[in-house]
């Protein structure tokens, strides 16, 4: 068990709880570059890419206010096992959503989207994706597993993320950095995702979760003691953990919310 509890911040709405996810990337966007001069990212897929939108994109407030999308590196926290311009796509969602709204002069990312020609095999797409992510961050034998600067991350009314599922076998997974899976309960089947380990020994990891469809899972994942994999995210991140949700996903969870500072 993580010594530490997670963040649980809630929102009247989505309206107010961009402003307070755009500080937080921000805060994370600086101590990535500060730490190695680039801001190393993965994204999951859902409702995430417009609630980033109208975070990132929203004006500036001041000169501290600004993205420098030139110093990030994006990645897929998983992705399907479809053609990049799929509607299952994430890189698509994300694509259309936030990337292709980007001004100019805020910079373009570096994207890291799978290479298409391993759609027939899963495992190649996810030992391909591991070795992009193994290129960015170091060779594979000097660094156990990849720190990156922040994980931004959905919950499934399930309560899985990523493309890790209650109860699969994939969450299991110690060695691998990115893994295949063939049988997703949740259509496509076929995907590929970061493993459990990844995911929380990021520095920062953030979910985002809004609406009523989400409070009988988030009383799962917070009040119970259902090791959903949300939850066991929460436990291996501990306060490197925030959630950042919309009062009606949260009604009825007794855990302490904390005020955004």
């Amino acid at each position: 068990m993580a010594k530490t509890q997670p963040n649980l911040h809630a929102f009247p709405s989505i309206a107010a709880l961009a402003p307070a996810l755009r500080s937080y990337i921000l805060q994370s966007q600086s101590a990535g570059i500060t730490r190695h001069g680039v801001f190393k990212v993965a994204v999951s897929g859902g409702s995430l890419p417009k609630t980033l939108a109208a975070a990132l994109l929203a004006p500036p407030s001041g000169p501290g206010d600004t993205f420098d999308f030139s110093k990030w590196e994006i990645f897929f926290a998983d992705e399907r096992a479809v053609p990049l311009d799929h509607e299952d796509s994430n890189y698509a969602l994300l694509k259309a959503e936030l990337l292709n709204k980007i001004p100019e002069e805020m910079g373009k990312p570096t994207v890291h989207h799978i290479d298409t020609q391993h759609l027939g095999d899963v495992q190649e797409m996810a030992d391909q994706y591991e070795q992009v992510i193994v290129k960015s961050f170091a060779s594979r034998d000097s660094v156990r597993l990849p720190i990156f600067d922040l994980l931004l991350l959905g919950c499934g009314p399930d309560g899985h993320t990523c493309s890790l599922f209650p109860g699969h076998a994939l969450l299991r997974e110690t060695a691998a950095w990115v893994a295949p899976i063939e049988d997703s309960p949740k259509p496509p089947p076929k995907r590929i995702t970061l493993t459990l380990p990844v995911v929380t020994h990021a520095v920062r990891v953030a979910f985002v979760a809004t609406g009523a469809g989400k409070k009988d899972v988030m009383k799962q994942i917070f009040d119970s003691n259902d090791l959903l994999p949300c939850a066991l995210v929460n436990e291996g991140a501990g306060d490197r953990c925030s959630w950042f949700v919309d009062e009606p996903a949260v009604e009825g969870v007794s855990f302490p919310r904390r005020a955004f500072l």
